[in-house]
């Protein structure tokens, strides 16, 4: 009954791993279950995840990094630091389970046409960088144990800076380009086998 009521907890203001709300109905398939799997998991993580989304909006009022909410260094902040921040209250290997299925669902957002938490249409190489992030931060969790929260956001921006993490290669002025530079046209921005680049996280470009 304990974990009936958790469950159902988590799923009457169900939450997004990454993004601040969602509705239970718009949650996919593989978030209600890994939800059922994991309540206990789930409900730490609700009860959690304001002050991980504060940390995140005060990192991008403040433009510590760039201004790109997919596939720039914000993205990358809010899946690291959220891995990271998380990893002290639940085991990595749920967590990992949460990040794969939270990208099973970009495709399935895809597939239904349904933007990501950024307002964009998921592609597979946005995942790819996620999963990366996600596996990069979580490599951490020793480490960022018993870290305060001003010092994880802090390590992980610092990171970011070095080059220890992923984003997505854009021009100077923020379009979407090749590995061999070239700006990528629109309609293949809407493809999920999109032509984009990954790159280290302290690639240089403009906001």
């Amino acid at each position: 009954m304990i974990i009936r009521f958790l469950f159902l907890s988590f799923l009457l203001s169900a939450h997004s791993f990454f993004a601040q709300t969602k509705t239970y109905a718009s949650l996919s398939k593989y978030e209600k279950c890994w939800a059922w799997k994991h309540p206990f998991a789930s409900f730490k993580i609700k009860k959690q995840q304001a002050q991980m989304y504060a940390v995140y909006t005060e990192v991008k009022q403040q433009h510590l990094l760039d201004t790109f909410e997919n596939g720039g260094t914000l993205d990358a902040f809010r899946h690291s630091f959220a891995m990271a921040y998380f990893s002290r209250f639940v085991k990595v290997k749920k967590l990992q389970k949460l990040g794969v299925a939270h990208e099973k669902a970009n495709h399935w957002q895809f597939l239904h046409h349904l933007p990501d938490e950024a307002g964009e249409l998921p592609d597979s190489l946005s995942s790819v960088m996620d999963l990366k992030n996600n596996a990069k931060a979580l490599s951490l969790a020793n480490e960022v144990k018993n870290m305060s929260v001003a010092t994880l956001k802090q390590k992980i921006i610092s990171l970011i800076q070095e080059g220890f993490f992923f984003i997505i290669k854009r021009n100077e002025q923020g379009l979407y380009v090749t590995c061999q530079n070239q700006i990528i046209a629109p309609n293949a921005l809407l493809l999920w086998n999109s032509p984009k680049c990954l790159v280290e996280s302290h690639y240089k470009h403009k906001k």
